[in-house]
Protein backbone atom coordinates (compact mmCIF):
# COMPACT_ATOMS: atom_id res chain seq x y z
CA UNK A 1 0.00 0.00 0.00
CA UNK A 2 0.97 3.98 -0.65
CA UNK A 3 1.03 6.09 2.08
CA UNK A 4 -2.19 8.35 1.86
CA UNK A 5 -0.26 11.57 2.47
CA UNK A 6 2.83 11.79 0.89
CA UNK A 7 2.30 8.50 -2.09
CA UNK A 8 5.43 7.13 -0.27
CA UNK A 9 5.79 3.16 -0.61
CA UNK A 10 7.76 3.31 2.22
CA UNK A 11 5.63 1.98 5.00
CA UNK A 12 7.00 -0.28 7.61
CA UNK A 13 4.06 -2.33 10.12
CA UNK A 14 4.16 -0.28 13.25
CA UNK A 15 1.59 -1.72 15.32
CA UNK A 16 -1.75 -4.43 14.71
CA UNK A 17 -5.04 -4.32 16.59
CA UNK A 18 -8.14 -6.71 16.93
CA UNK A 19 -8.08 -10.19 18.93
CA UNK A 20 -5.95 -11.71 16.05
CA UNK A 21 -3.63 -8.82 15.70
CA UNK A 22 -5.38 -8.70 11.84
CA UNK A 23 -5.55 -5.03 11.77
CA UNK A 24 -2.63 -3.39 10.45
CA UNK A 25 -1.22 0.14 10.83
CA UNK A 26 1.96 1.23 8.92
CA UNK A 27 3.93 4.03 9.47
CA UNK A 28 5.49 6.52 6.58
CA UNK A 29 9.24 7.29 6.86
CA UNK A 30 9.00 10.12 4.46
CA UNK A 31 6.32 11.91 6.26
CA UNK A 32 5.49 9.68 9.47
CA UNK A 33 1.75 9.07 9.07
CA UNK A 34 0.55 6.10 10.42
CA UNK A 35 -1.97 4.42 7.74
CA UNK A 36 -4.52 1.74 8.84
CA UNK A 37 -4.75 -0.52 6.28
CA UNK A 38 -8.37 0.09 5.05
CA UNK A 39 -8.90 -3.28 3.63
CA UNK A 40 -9.33 -4.49 7.04
CA UNK A 41 -12.66 -2.92 7.47
CA UNK A 42 -13.78 0.13 9.53
CA UNK A 43 -16.83 0.91 11.79
CA UNK A 44 -17.71 5.06 12.02
CA UNK A 45 -21.14 4.01 13.19
CA UNK A 46 -19.94 3.42 16.93
CA UNK A 47 -18.89 7.03 16.99
CA UNK A 48 -22.16 8.68 16.31
CA UNK A 49 -24.53 9.25 19.29
CA UNK A 50 -28.11 11.00 18.43
CA UNK A 51 -29.10 11.29 21.94
CA UNK A 52 -29.46 14.86 22.90
CA UNK A 53 -27.38 16.27 25.86
CA UNK A 54 -28.81 19.27 27.08
CA UNK A 55 -25.17 21.86 26.38
CA UNK A 56 -26.31 23.60 30.61
CA UNK A 57 -25.65 20.64 31.70
CA UNK A 58 -21.89 21.09 33.31
CA UNK A 59 -22.04 17.88 34.75
CA UNK A 60 -21.55 15.76 31.41
CA UNK A 61 -18.17 14.79 29.97
CA UNK A 62 -19.10 15.74 26.79
CA UNK A 63 -19.96 19.42 27.58
CA UNK A 64 -16.74 19.81 29.63
CA UNK A 65 -14.64 19.12 27.34
CA UNK A 66 -16.22 21.12 24.36
CA UNK A 67 -16.22 24.34 27.07
CA UNK A 68 -12.31 23.84 27.43
CA UNK A 69 -11.84 24.01 24.06
CA UNK A 70 -14.09 27.10 23.54
CA UNK A 71 -11.97 28.19 26.48
CA UNK A 72 -8.61 27.54 24.55
CA UNK A 73 -9.83 29.49 21.28
CA UNK A 74 -10.84 32.24 23.55
CA UNK A 75 -7.15 32.17 24.79
CA UNK A 76 -5.55 31.87 21.26
CA UNK A 77 -7.87 34.24 19.06
CA UNK A 78 -8.60 37.78 20.32
CA UNK A 79 -11.14 39.10 17.72
CA UNK A 80 -14.86 37.88 17.41
CA UNK A 81 -16.01 36.88 13.49
CA UNK A 82 -18.08 34.01 12.26
CA UNK A 83 -17.00 30.76 13.36
CA UNK A 84 -17.63 27.59 11.87
CA UNK A 85 -18.07 24.00 14.20
CA UNK A 86 -18.15 20.67 11.80
CA UNK A 87 -19.22 17.93 13.43
CA UNK A 88 -20.91 20.35 16.42
CA UNK A 89 -23.03 17.43 18.14
CA UNK A 90 -25.22 19.40 20.57
CA UNK A 91 -24.07 22.10 20.06
CA UNK A 92 -22.30 23.32 23.73
CA UNK A 93 -19.44 25.00 21.88
CA UNK A 94 -21.61 27.09 19.52
CA UNK A 95 -23.37 27.96 22.29
CA UNK A 96 -20.41 29.23 24.42
CA UNK A 97 -18.97 31.11 21.36
CA UNK A 98 -22.60 32.90 20.89
CA UNK A 99 -22.58 34.27 24.23
CA UNK A 100 -19.29 34.97 24.30
CA UNK A 101 -20.09 37.49 21.00
CA UNK A 102 -19.65 35.19 17.86
CA UNK A 103 -21.64 34.97 15.03
CA UNK A 104 -22.12 31.07 14.52
CA UNK A 105 -23.10 28.29 12.38
CA UNK A 106 -22.14 24.34 12.76
CA UNK A 107 -22.77 21.36 10.50
CA UNK A 108 -23.96 18.13 11.88
CA UNK A 109 -24.72 14.36 9.86
CA UNK A 110 -27.44 13.91 12.96
CA UNK A 111 -30.45 16.05 11.52
CA UNK A 112 -32.21 15.32 14.92
CA UNK A 113 -29.16 16.99 16.94
CA UNK A 114 -29.28 20.28 14.32
CA UNK A 115 -32.81 20.52 14.96
CA UNK A 116 -32.72 20.24 18.81
CA UNK A 117 -30.03 23.05 18.59
CA UNK A 118 -31.82 25.30 16.58
CA UNK A 119 -35.25 24.84 18.19
CA UNK A 120 -33.41 25.17 21.80
CA UNK A 121 -30.94 28.05 20.93
CA UNK A 122 -31.63 29.86 17.66
CA UNK A 123 -28.46 28.62 16.01
CA UNK A 124 -27.88 27.71 12.78
CA UNK A 125 -26.71 23.91 11.69
CA UNK A 126 -27.22 22.46 8.36
CA UNK A 127 -27.54 18.36 7.77
CA UNK A 128 -24.32 18.22 6.14
CA UNK A 129 -21.38 15.87 5.11
CA UNK A 130 -18.58 18.87 5.46
CA UNK A 131 -16.42 17.05 2.94
CA UNK A 132 -19.56 18.18 0.67
CA UNK A 133 -20.20 20.91 2.53
CA UNK A 134 -21.00 24.17 -0.37
CA UNK A 135 -21.59 27.19 1.84
CA UNK A 136 -24.30 29.27 0.84
CA UNK A 137 -23.71 33.06 -0.99
CA UNK A 138 -19.73 31.37 -1.07
CA UNK A 139 -19.86 32.07 2.78
CA UNK A 140 -16.42 32.19 4.31
CA UNK A 141 -15.78 31.94 8.12
CA UNK A 142 -13.02 33.69 10.38
CA UNK A 143 -12.53 30.48 12.55
CA UNK A 144 -13.23 27.04 11.41
CA UNK A 145 -13.33 23.99 14.50
CA UNK A 146 -12.94 19.88 13.70
CA UNK A 147 -12.81 18.22 17.15
CA UNK A 148 -11.59 14.71 16.89
CA UNK A 149 -12.70 14.03 13.24
CA UNK A 150 -9.76 13.86 10.65
CA UNK A 151 -8.79 10.81 12.26
CA UNK A 152 -11.51 9.21 10.91
CA UNK A 153 -11.72 10.56 7.50
CA UNK A 154 -9.09 8.67 4.78
CA UNK A 155 -8.52 11.32 2.91
CA UNK A 156 -6.96 14.12 5.21
CA UNK A 157 -5.75 16.12 2.26
CA UNK A 158 -8.92 16.47 0.99
CA UNK A 159 -10.50 17.74 4.18
CA UNK A 160 -7.58 20.46 4.63
CA UNK A 161 -8.14 21.22 1.72
CA UNK A 162 -11.98 21.88 2.20
CA UNK A 163 -11.46 24.17 5.63
CA UNK A 164 -9.06 26.07 3.54
CA UNK A 165 -11.47 26.88 0.97
CA UNK A 166 -13.68 28.05 3.93
CA UNK A 167 -11.11 30.67 5.85
CA UNK A 168 -11.09 34.13 4.79
CA UNK A 169 -7.35 34.75 4.35
CA UNK A 170 -4.91 34.29 7.20
CA UNK A 171 -7.96 32.45 9.13
CA UNK A 172 -7.79 30.44 11.55
CA UNK A 173 -8.61 26.48 12.00
CA UNK A 174 -8.77 24.68 15.47
CA UNK A 175 -8.34 21.31 15.14
CA UNK A 176 -7.75 18.47 18.16
CA UNK A 177 -6.78 14.75 17.41
CA UNK A 178 -4.96 11.89 19.03
CA UNK A 179 -1.12 12.45 18.19
CA UNK A 180 0.41 8.70 17.97
CA UNK A 181 3.93 9.72 19.06
CA UNK A 182 3.04 11.25 22.60
CA UNK A 183 4.86 9.77 25.42
CA UNK A 184 1.23 8.04 27.03
CA UNK A 185 0.71 5.92 23.94
CA UNK A 186 4.37 5.27 23.15
CA UNK A 187 4.80 3.96 26.60
CA UNK A 188 1.30 1.96 26.08
CA UNK A 189 2.68 0.76 23.08
CA UNK A 190 5.76 -0.90 24.18
CA UNK A 191 3.96 -2.20 27.16
CA UNK A 192 1.73 -4.40 24.59
CA UNK A 193 4.83 -5.07 22.54
CA UNK A 194 6.81 -6.08 25.75
CA UNK A 195 3.96 -8.47 27.11
CA UNK A 196 3.40 -6.77 30.11
CA UNK A 197 -0.61 -5.38 28.88
CA UNK A 198 -2.36 -7.00 26.02
CA UNK A 199 -5.70 -4.89 25.28
CA UNK A 200 -8.94 -6.84 24.83
CA UNK A 201 -11.19 -6.69 21.71
CA UNK A 202 -14.38 -7.97 21.22
CA UNK A 203 -14.73 -10.40 18.38
CA UNK A 204 -17.00 -7.71 16.46
CA UNK A 205 -14.43 -4.81 16.90
CA UNK A 206 -12.95 -2.93 13.73
CA UNK A 207 -11.14 0.21 13.75
CA UNK A 208 -12.50 3.72 13.36
CA UNK A 209 -9.45 5.24 12.51
CA UNK A 210 -8.25 5.81 9.45
CA UNK A 211 -4.65 8.14 9.55
CA UNK A 212 -2.92 8.55 12.90
CA UNK A 213 -0.92 11.78 12.80
CA UNK A 214 2.21 13.36 15.49
CA UNK A 215 3.24 16.70 14.42
CA UNK A 216 5.82 15.47 11.96
CA UNK A 217 2.85 14.33 9.47
CA UNK A 218 0.93 17.14 10.49
CA UNK A 219 3.30 19.81 9.34
CA UNK A 220 3.58 17.80 6.47
CA UNK A 221 -0.09 17.53 5.78
CA UNK A 222 -0.62 21.16 6.42
CA UNK A 223 2.37 22.44 4.00
CA UNK A 224 0.81 20.44 1.25
CA UNK A 225 -3.08 22.43 1.90
CA UNK A 226 -1.88 25.55 2.78
CA UNK A 227 -1.61 26.18 6.19
CA UNK A 228 1.02 27.04 8.99
CA UNK A 229 1.27 25.76 12.72
CA UNK A 230 1.24 28.17 15.29
CA UNK A 231 0.01 25.99 18.35
CA UNK A 232 0.26 22.36 19.26
CA UNK A 233 -0.54 22.07 23.03
CA UNK A 234 -1.74 18.68 24.76
CA UNK A 235 -4.68 18.84 26.69
CA UNK A 236 -6.81 16.28 28.74
CA UNK A 237 -10.05 16.92 30.52
CA UNK A 238 -9.09 16.52 33.95
CA UNK A 239 -8.00 20.01 35.15
CA UNK A 240 -4.90 19.16 37.46
CA UNK A 241 -3.68 16.69 34.12
CA UNK A 242 -4.05 19.66 31.74
CA UNK A 243 -2.15 21.81 33.15
CA UNK A 244 0.69 19.26 33.69
CA UNK A 245 0.72 18.08 29.66
CA UNK A 246 0.60 22.19 29.06
CA UNK A 247 4.37 22.05 30.56
CA UNK A 248 5.04 18.08 29.62
CA UNK A 249 3.94 16.58 26.64
CA UNK A 250 2.65 13.54 27.79
CA UNK A 251 -0.85 13.47 27.09
CA UNK A 252 -2.20 11.41 24.27
CA UNK A 253 -4.17 14.55 22.72
CA UNK A 254 -3.57 17.86 20.82
CA UNK A 255 -5.17 21.23 20.48
CA UNK A 256 -3.70 23.06 17.49
CA UNK A 257 -4.36 26.17 16.08
CA UNK A 258 -3.11 26.67 12.21
CA UNK A 259 -3.41 29.90 10.60
CA UNK A 260 -4.05 29.70 6.24
CA UNK A 261 -1.75 31.02 4.34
Amino acid sequence: MKCRLCSSNDLILYYTQGINDQFRFYKCHNCKLVNYDLKGGLNQNKYSDNKYIDPNDNSRKMNIDQKNAYSFIKKNVKNRGKLLDIGCGNGKLLLEAKLDGWAVKGLELSEYLALSIKQKFGIEVEVSNFLEYKPQNNEIFDIVVLRHVLEHLPDSILAMEKINSLLKSNGIAILEFPDIESVEIKFKRWLNNAGFYKKKYKPSYLPGHCNEFCIDSFKYLLNKTGFQLSKWEHYSSKPLLNNLYKVCNFGNKVRTVIIKN
